[in-house]
């Protein structure tokens, strides 16, 4: 097979000599840079996350109905993958660097707006939030490609822990920040508008490289050179592509889980007898466990053999988890979050190496992003709404439960085609 990255030699070279930095030692640079990346990382779950231990309270100020409270969080996964197809024009007129700095002051921006009252500025601040990861969550592959291609897996693995750490640092801090200080939740929620203003002032630099401050100057250089341009493939040539479908249908599986479990753990627990407290905490425990499979999947992607060892091993986790659901959910608690928390985590760190891994280049990888996040994201929708549907018509936990179990055979069969060594469009 021809590799897939023959003719792009002169991007290629262009690519290795457009790593200029500012001043200074390039050792320092670079962990600037990687400090920069994870603070933005870490950023992308928060808002998201810090929502759910207090939509109670929400709901209950703001005279929200159940569907209206289940729209409420079902709002950012939608804008997740609506909005991520709005990236590549976005990326193509302001460039990537530009363009998270932009995203991480919306997402400033949509928080505090989220805060104010009223049900307008509520759903309006939780869209204007949604939309700003969307973005971000499809430039950081192309970013970790584009400017860490020496270290991919060492920063897909710290990506993916950033996106667990936050979620389980907003879910975890928030009720107690509330009975420490004394605030509501909007006070408690607007506190989360510092860390990502935070993350937009440690990218600031990233800016300032003089190869980024004008979109258009990388393909200028490369025309004068006498090369031709890298161009990223079309979304339509992505949707003929059997290797980009198995990686977006991973992706948006295994998402539909985590956001099935994310919504619905709790309450499942408390029907089972566990109390409120108790119940919060299970989920906030199982997020632990992830934390460490999600850093390590990119060195389990590239050391297990064959390929298909790693995801059959986060399906064995996550079925292990929703098995001990359906039988004992209470008593072997802690042992169905250690399997569904590592099984998940796994999971997502895989999905998001395969996005990079099945790319020759950030061209491709960020119109692959843009296909596995935009369309999984959507997928991932029908994990909240379809489990809370199941519940109602069967009045228990168990054909839900269940439904999630067929979902990891699907997850499964995309597996073996993500798993596969072999980059998207590339010739047979």
């Amino acid at each position: 097979m021809n590799s897939p990255v023959t003719h792009q030699a002169p991007a290629a070279r262009l690519s290795a000599s457009r790593q200029p930095s500012l001043p200074g030692p390039a050792g320092v640079r670079t962990v600037q840079a990687a400090f920069a990346f994870g603070l933005a990382a870490l950023n992308l779950r928060i808002a998201v996350a810090s929502l759910s231990p207090v939509l109670t309270e929400v709901q209950h100020d703001e005279h929200l109905s159940s569907f209206g409270a289940g729209a409420l969080s079902t709002v950012p996964v939608v804008c997740f993958g609506a909005f991520a197809f709005l990236a590549p024009r976005l990326t193509r007129r302001f460039g990537p660097h530009h363009l998270l700095w932009y995203a991480l002051l919306a997402l400033t921006g949509g928080i505090v707006l989220r805060s104010v009252p009223g049900v307008l500025a509520l759903f309006g601040g939780t869209l204007i939030a949604g939309a700003a990861i969307a973005v971000g969550n499809v430039l950081m592959p192309h970013l970790i490609k584009h400017d860490f291609a020496g270290r991919a897996g060492l920063m897909l693995g710290c990506y993916s822990l950033a996106l667990s750490g936050g979620a389980a640092l907003a879910a975890g801090v928030v009720v107690p920040l509330e009975s420490a200080t004394g605030w509501g939740w909007r006070q408690v929620l607007a506190l989360w508008a510092i860390p990502s203003l935070i993350a937009a002032l440690a990218w600031l630099p990233e800016l300032l490289v003089p190869d980024r401050r004008s979109p258009n100057r990388r393909r200028q250089e490369l025309v004068k050179q006498g090369g031709a341009d890298t161009a990223a493939p079309t979304l339509r040539a992505l949707w003929r592509d059997r290797t980009a479908w198995a990686v977006t249908l991973y992706m948006g599986l295994q998402s539909l889980g985590y956001y099935a479990i994310l919504s619905w753990l709790p309450t499942l627990l408390r029907d089972h007898g566990m109390s409120d407290s108790q119940a919060g905490w299970m989920l906030s425990f199982s997020s632990f466990p992830g934390m460490a499979a999600s850093f390590a999947a990119p060195w389990l992607q590239q050391r297990l053999r064959p390929a298909f060892v790693a995801p059959l091993a986060a399906t064995l986790l996550c079925a292990t988890g929703f098995v001990g659901l359906l039988t004992s959910p209470v008593s072997g608690a802690y042992l169905w979050m250690t399997a569904l928390g590592l099984g998940q985590g796994l999971a997502i760190g895989l999905a998001l190496g395969y996005i990079v891994a099945r790319s020759p280049d950030a061209h491709h990888t960020g119109r692959l992003s843009t296909m596995a996040q935009g369309i999984g994201y959507l997928i991932a929708c029908l994990g909240p709404l379809g489990l809370g549907l199941l519940h109602s018509a069967s009045g228990g936990w168990s054909l839900p439960v269940a439904a999630l179990l067929a979902v990891l055979v699907a997850q499964t069969v995309a597996a073996f085609g993500a798993s596969r060594d072999r980059h998207v469009l590339a010739s047979s």
